[in-house]
């Protein structure tokens, strides 16, 4: 069996895996959605001159902390774990060929990142007044800029998995710098009001293009205002993401480790 085959075979298993845990899945779904309720709840008066309310800014930007959540924090926390739990080791003994593991990886997220963003594209659209996009060239971009950022996430969440020194602290290893990049990179406030430096910290990482996106995606292009250029830059959006799928690859391969640090 070629190593494509054996990734579909591993994905599925994965996927299989991760719905027999109900609380999991349970959490994983409602966290950016309850979140997206509370935010869109207590800030929801139109933001003046974009054409859009604060209710609406929320909806792109939880699609895009819900896609980096079930990429780079799912797999930077899971692998970690496997890791710790000596699954990796014993993986890597079998005939399996290693990109097998890491395509199975790659299907979990990508099926998790859909449902997710089809979950709150759901609620965007009937409780806080998102359009869904009527031109093709819309959906093209959101087709691409899915696929980088999911890409680009998940990659980063591969690579920071051999951080943690143990399972017990990879939830705190990882957690800590996703919850900072969701505060500079406009997730829980709007870009208008960040200061101007913690803006340009959060352009050297993918989260806040991925925000970027999709707000150029499923809002109209009067809230281009309220972006830091006063454009949607899709062009940059474009560059940066592909920059960080290659850096996050050269990452994972430099750094990504079959044993834990214990046993080397």
């Amino acid at each position: 069996m070629t190593a494509w085959t054996l990734g579909l075979s591993r994905g599925a298993l994965e996927i299989k895996q991760f719905f027999r845990q109900r609380d999991q899945v349970v959490f994983t779904f409602a966290f950016p959605v309850v979140f997206l309720f509370l935010f869109a709840s207590i800030f929801h008066d139109d933001v003046r001159g974009s054409g859009v309310t604060a209710s609406q800014l929320y909806v792109p930007a939880m699609m895009a902390s819900g896609i980096m959540s079930t990429s780079f924090q799912s797999l930077g926390i899971s692998i970690a774990v496997e890791r710790d739990q000596k699954a990796l080791r014993r993986l890597r003994g079998t005939p399996m060929p290693p990109a097998a593991y890491f395509l199975g990886k790659i299907w979990l997220v990508l099926f998790t990142g859909v449902v997710e963003t089809v979950i709150l594209l759901l609620v965007g659209t009937t409780l806080y007044g998102v359009d869904l996009p009527s031109d093709p060239g819309r959906w093209f971009d959101f087709g691409w800029i899915f696929v980088l950022g999911l890409t680009a996430c998940a990659l980063l969440g591969i690579a920071i998995s051999s951080v943690p020194r143990s399972a017990q602290s990879a939830g705190s290893v990882v957690v800590l710098p996703f919850l900072v990049l969701q505060f500079v990179s406009g997730v829980y406030i709007s870009v208008a009001t960040i200061p101007g430096w913690m803006l340009d910290v959060g352009a050297l990482f993918p989260l806040k293009w991925l925000c970027q996106g999709l707000r150029g995606v499923f809002l109209p292009d009067s809230a281009r205002v309220l972006e830091q250029a006063g454009s949607w830059e899709f062009g940059r959006i474009a560059l940066v993401l592909a920059a960080w799928c290659a850096a996050g690859l050269a990452l994972c391969l430099l750094t990504f480790r079959w044993r834990d640090r214990r046993t080397g």
